[in-house]
């Protein structure tokens, strides 16, 4: 449903609870994923991606050196974010830790998701799809 509030539309549902907002990027958040439990993830132009548990930020993921245009979490709570310096970077959820950082493509990452076997498929303005074994 719809309903007009303030001039502006607003889409709502029964049993939606009402938002919360919170901040914690220098820059436009760009993507966002959602983790294993209550984990949320968000790129920004700002370069980089943000963890957050339960709404409160837990950590930034810094290294990619343009903006985090799209993001995707294995199974295994792998986070891959990829960026429009054409490059897909692996961090561990559990800590941050950057793991490794996958390069092929020759534009900007737009585009990541997580297949079977946890495959990694990229999407890139190079008008290319790779397959990614991780």
């Amino acid at each position: 449903k719809r309903r007009k509030r303030n001039g502006k539309w607003e889409a709502y549902s029964k049993g939606w609870v009402k938002p919360r907002t919170v901040g914690g990027h220098g820059g436009n958040v760009l993507c966002l994923a959602v983790g294993l439990g209550d984990s949320i993830y968000s790129g920004s132009d700002d370069c980089t991606v943000s963890v957050w548990r339960g709404g409160n930020k837990i950590r930034t993921l810094k290294g990619h050196t343009d903006w985090v245009r799209c993001l995707a979490v294995g199974t295994d709570g792998t986070v891959y974010s990829g960026s429009c310096d054409k490059t897909i970077r692996a961090w561990s959820d559990e800590d941050g830790t950057h793991i490794r950082t996958l390069i092929g493509h020759g534009g900007t990452a737009f585009a990541l998701a997580v297949g079977p076997n946890d495959k990694l498929y990229s999407g890139s303005h190079d008008t290319t799809i790779r397959v990614w074994s991780t």
